[in-house]
């Protein structure tokens, strides 16, 4: 190559490279805004997606599923298995073949008068010993056994109090220590939809556990002569021997007290919620029953049609029926043909609201009470009396 040839060729490869690095460069700023878009785009995509969860929800929250088996482990100790022995006769309303249908056959039908063994459930409700359970479990036994996890012997137990229309009762072992017993939960917190764990003794199965969620509230149910007015539902599997037993809330809290299931359906089971045990608990530790004010009046809702037979004007309010004898209506001067229309200031238009105030009432409450008697009206002060 000649001395003038040579300059030529070096800028020649000068310009080969000055444009190879352009080119290169062009690339790599191609290849890092390529990186950089689909970056922002995965970073707004992660972020639509964590949107998806409900904002009352962490992704966390969302994906926990609850601990039953550690709910389950805790609160076992204090759910206990009872065994009866009770003398029936031909006429007892275990016989009765709704009854026994209606809570799965708990109890065997027999034709005589006999000793008869029953299976129900129970938990304990503090440390002295004090067992719930429903009184339809119990009712009539001559003998009770408690079975309790980690003794070897089941303890005698005798009742402290019962009720039949709430058909809930309270019976007592003496384990000679401190026992584990069950916190009571808030019925009223609980909503359709809830998790719920059924825990009891079905078919002497002790301490079988199933699960499920309550299916509404405020059910009222009908068995022979005990009409339950608010009862949970659940599809929790309840079977012969789960009466007694608690329903829990995911903390462990007992919610309510299982007591019926229908035999011929699936899914559908009953408990008295813990809202209804906190209002006779202590009469039934420290009375054995269930305190309940009257006024001893027989009434209904007044119609058009009732009001005309009666020749009242007024077509509202409750109608008085009868008077009971010696009862605090009649002592306050009531009487049959009146009509209630306010209680403590209150308006009363139907029979049900009257007996609901009567109710949430106390033995000696005073209630005034205006009522509309020919024509005029009047007040009376009716002092409630224990029924």
């Amino acid at each position: 190559m000649s001395m003038e040839t040579k300059p030529k060729f070096i800028r020649a490869v000068a310009a080969t490279m000055v444009s190879f690095l352009v080119g290169a460069m062009f690339v790599l700023g191609g290849i890092f805004a390529y990186a950089n878009y689909f970056s922002d785009l995965a970073k707004t995509q992660t972020g639509a997606a964590q949107n998806v969860v409900p904002a009352s929800l962490s992704v966390s929250q969302a994906n926990k599923l609850p601990d039953i088996a550690g709910i389950v482990k805790k609160v076992s100790p204090a759910i206990v298995n009872i065994e009866t022995v009770t003398q029936i006769s031909g006429n007892s309303y275990f016989t009765n073949p709704f009854y026994r249908d209606f809570f799965g056959r708990q109890m065997p039908y027999h034709s005589g008068a006999e000793s008869n063994r029953g299976v129900g459930s129970g938990f304990i409700i503090n440390k002295d010993g004090y067992i719930l359970t429903n009184e339809h479990v119990i009712h009539g036994a001559s003998e009770i056994n408690v079975k309790v996890v980690s003794y070897d012997r089941p303890f005698k137990a005798k009742v402290i109090g019962s009720d039949y229309d709430l058909d809930l009762a309270v019976i007592k072992i003496d384990a000679g220590k401190d026992l584990p017993y069950l916190k009571m939960g808030d019925s009223n917190q609980v909503n359709a939809g809830d998790w719920a764990i059924a825990i009891g003794n079905p078919y002497g199965l002790d301490h079988t556990v199933t699960v499920g969620v309550v299916s509404a509230k405020g059910r009222p149910v009908t068995i022979d002569s005990r009409e339950y007015k608010n009862l949970l539902q659940t599809d929790a599997a309840i079977n012969p021997g789960n009466s007694g037993g608690p329903l829990l809330n995911l903390a462990g809290e007992v919610i309510g007290i299982n007591t019926a299931v229908n035999a011929e359906a699936q899914g559908i089971g009953f408990a008295i919620p813990t809202s209804t045990v906190a209002d006779v608990l202590k009469d039934l530790l420290e009375k054995g029953k269930v305190v309940r004010p009257y006024m001893g009046v027989n009434i209904q809702t007044l119609d058009s049609s009732m009001a005309q037979y009666y020749g009242i004007e007024k077509t509202e309010g409750v109608i008085i029926a009868n008077v009971l004898s010696g009862s605090p209506a009649e002592k306050a001067g009531l009487r049959a043909g009146d009509v209630i229309q306010k209680v403590n200031g209150k308006t009363v238009t139907t029979a049900e609201g009257l007996q609901e105030i009567v109710q949430k009432s106390k033995v000696n409450d005073k209630l005034v009470v205006e009522v509309y008697r020919d024509g005029t009206i009047k007040k009376a002060t009716v002092v409630l009396a224990e029924k």
